[in-house]
């Protein structure tokens, strides 16, 4: 009787605990104390809202929403069409700012630029070899801006000391040469500038117009730079007999070594690793020069009087973070990378490229002179009876 009394008793003891515990949910679990009026300790320790944008923008609200208020930019991209494409879809997506695009080459932007005399109509330029952005430079017509972002440049030679273009890669001048073809006909691949001289090479060569195109003006400045002014014009006007076809656009010739249509092409060697490792081209090797080479450096800039100007300038930071280079390789642009953050692509080192084995290239030289130097050698080439028509100088 005693257990079945302390059983029950037991039994109503466990229910009245349970109820107990119940009560509590009504309760607050942990109470904090407000902070004290210019207590700023809880305020910096509390978590802090999370940017829906990369990192490589931190800091840079206002000027986000500013060029978001102008909803629109436009871009002239002198790099490859489909990097181009990605960039400015990419930019697009980050941003929700609507982005219209053209691609043209550098000297075709030039004169663009210079005939709209500060009301241009694109805000941006995008890609392409700094010659002739160092020309508009010089003519006032782009917008000085200091970009955050630009502290992540490798180097002071990859910007304008005036804040008016930034480098955002780097490709190193060379030649690149159909092996089957040059099997066929029964001849060595040049292995220097001098060689393209041999008179065996006479219409298989390949370069672009040094009229529309920045890899042409570099070729002038590079050999100018190499042999002296007088020698530098005269070794192009003899290459001049050599050469088939003055292509618009300087991956012209890279594009045409793999069908054979080119045999040798004078350009910028990460072009052919994109016919090699994009288009299947096996028969395409590059050559470095081996006396020594020049390299461009691929810059954006903001033209003077752009109408989306934060867009713009938006659009400066982008092009130099990795959110913007690093697509360069995902769509078959393998130049090296300036900026100390972003991924370099490996296959142009499996190709042997060197991105510090050149020759050192005299900026200011070419910024103040290769205007001049251009109706020099298309002067000379007049004067020699060389073909200076459109048929064979290409500017579509």
């Amino acid at each position: 009787m005693m257990k079945k009394y302390l059983a029950m008793l037991l039994a109503v003891v466990m229910v009245l605990s349970l109820a107990a515990c119940g009560s509590k949910t009504d309760a607050p679990a942990a109470t904090t104390a407000a902070p004290a009026a210019g207590d700023t300790t809880a305020a910096a320790d509390a978590p802090k809202e999370e940017s829906k944008y990369p990192s490589y923008f931190d800091g840079m609200d206002d000027l986000i929403a500013a060029a978001q208020a102008e909803g629109e930019l436009t871009v002239y991209g002198s790099c490859e069409e489909e990097y181009l494409a990605a960039a400015c879809e990419h930019f697009q997506e980050v941003f929700g700012i609507k982005v219209n695009y053209q691609r043209l080459s550098t000297g075709e932007v030039q004169a663009k630029i210079e005939e709209e005399k500060g009301n241009p109509s694109a805000d941006v330029w995008f890609g392409g070899t700094t010659d002739p952005y160092n020309v508009l430079a010089k003519e006032d017509l782009l917008e000085p801006y200091a970009a955050q972002n630009a502290s992540h440049l490798l180097s002071d030679m990859y910007k304008d000391p005036d804040g008016k273009w930034y480098g955002i890669y780097k490709g190193i001048l060379g030649f690149m040469v159909n092996t089957d073809e040059l099997a066929r006909l029964n001849l060595e691949a040049p292995a220097d500038w001098a060689d393209l001289l041999k008179p065996e090479y006479k219409g298989l060569i390949w370069l672009s117009n040094y009229n529309t195109a920045g890899t042409a003006k570099l070729v002038i400045n590079t050999m100018i730079q190499k042999y002296g002014h007088d020698e530098g014009i005269q070794y192009l006007v003899d290459l001049d007999k050599n050469i088939e076809v003055y292509t618009k656009s300087g991956s012209g010739p890279s594009k045409n070594v793999g069908t054979g249509e080119c045999v040798i092409g004078i350009g910028f060697l990460h072009d052919g690793i994109t016919q090699i490792v994009d288009n299947g081209y096996t028969n395409v090797e590059l050559v470095i020069p081996s006396s020594g080479t020049s390299f461009e450096v691929g810059a954006t800039a903001m033209f003077k009087g752009a109408a989306h100007s934060n867009a713009a300038k938006l659009w400066i930071e982008y092009a130099l973070s990795p959110e913007c280079v690093n697509l360069a390789a995902q769509n078959g642009s393998y130049q090296f990378l300036v900026i100390d953050n972003a991924t370099q692509p490996e296959v142009a080192m499996q190709f042997g490229l060197d991105p510090d084995n050149v020759m050192d290239y005299d900026f200011e030289d070419a910024k103040n002179n290769i205007g001049t130097y251009i109706e020099e050698v298309m002067n000379a080439l007049n004067a020699g009876g060389a073909d200076t028509g459109a048929d064979r100088f290409k500017t579509e």
